[in-house]
């Protein structure tokens, strides 16, 4: 029961990179770097809040980051091996819109009935309004995360049932840019393309 080995075996090498968006050299880099901040091969969940909240060290980003464990966590098992995290962090970082928002939509759909309630989305935008603290100004009608969501709402919720369809979900975000800076942290305009 020696140390994991630091290289990826050559058909989970091929196989991560057909699955992701990462070439076999990002592979093996990012897997040597998960075997040192994870030695036992499998991030838990206090270990992931920790690393998170290093990004947020003006707010309190740990209920944030157990809803983004969890969406990581595709298994169930209360643990993110390499390949849940590799997949997600391509997702994340690389994939296609689409991907993404349904990545995020997972996130937002605590109980994973194929919607998003007001209650599910109120209790992401609290986690997010928590781990930016007080460090961004917020236009007026996003002061409070009931403000955010009641605005989030009233621009996806396309037929008015009180929940947010995948398809509702996707669409409304890429219609509507302004709408992805609303179910991110970001302040007014960060989420507008650069040229």
């Amino acid at each position: 029961m020696g140390k994991p080995n630091s290289k990826l075996k050559p058909e989970v090498l091929q196989d991560l990179s057909q699955s992701t968006e990462f070439t076999e050299a990002e592979l093996q880099e990012w897997y040597r770097g998960f075997l040192k901040d994870c030695p036992t091969g499998k991030l838990s969940v206090e270990e992931f809040k920790k690393i998170y909240g290093n990004f947020f060290p003006y707010g309190d980003a740990s209920k944030f980051a157990e809803h983004v464990f969890r969406t990581f966590d595709a298994n169930g098992d209360n643990s993110i091996d390499f390949r849940e995290f590799i997949c997600a962090l391509s997702v994340t970082s690389r994939g296609k819109l689409e991907d993404k928002l349904r990545w995020a939509f997972s996130m937002y759909d605590l109980d994973g009935n194929g919607y998003i309630s007001r209650t599910e989305m109120l209790e992401i935008v609290c986690a997010i309004y928590k781990m930016v603290g007080t460090v961004m100004k917020m236009p007026e009608d996003e002061s409070t995360p009931e403000k955010r969501v009641d605005k989030i709402f009233k621009q996806m919720d396309r037929n008015l049932d009180g929940k947010l369809s995948l398809a509702e979900f996707v669409e409304g975000a890429k219609s509507d840019p302004s709408i992805v800076r609303l179910l991110q942290c970001d302040s007014v305009g960060a989420a507008e393309p650069t040229n």
